[in-house]
């Protein structure tokens, strides 16, 4: 996965780099870090729900399950899954990673059906 600049040092895939990942069948962690009725009302298949709001509690376990996992997240848009790869990253998880435009630029670019929102 290509490296992309960001302002804080943090690590970005591409939508179209996910869908590789996931049709190829790359051993990663897909971790939507949305609210509950977000997730319910369209989700990534796949896509395990981790709230960001609610971080705080899950992170031992989180750390616990994917330390030595990749770990891409994704939100609406990628300002929240940007903070939850980089809470997990400073938690002991080094390969967490946010998905750049979120589940709104992968519904436009790579599931055009999708419920945008």
């Amino acid at each position: 996965m290509e490296k992309i600049p960001m302002t804080a040092g943090g690590h970005a895939a591409l939508e179209k780099e996910l869908k590789q990942m996931l049709d190829s069948g790359e051993d990663f962690v897909l971790l939507d870090c949305r609210m509950e009725a977000e997730y319910n009302l369209v989700h990534i298949e796949g896509s395990k729900l981790h709230v960001l709001q609610k971080v705080g509690q899950e992170l031992p376990d989180l750390v616990d399950d994917y330390a030595d996992s990749k770990v891409v997240c994704y939100c609406h848009k990628g300002a929240r899954s940007f903070q939850m790869a980089a809470i997990l990253r400073d938690a002991g998880i080094p390969d967490a990673w946010t998905m750049a435009g979120g589940i709104d630029l992968w519904a436009v670019d790579i599931e055009p059906g999708m419920t945008r929102y």
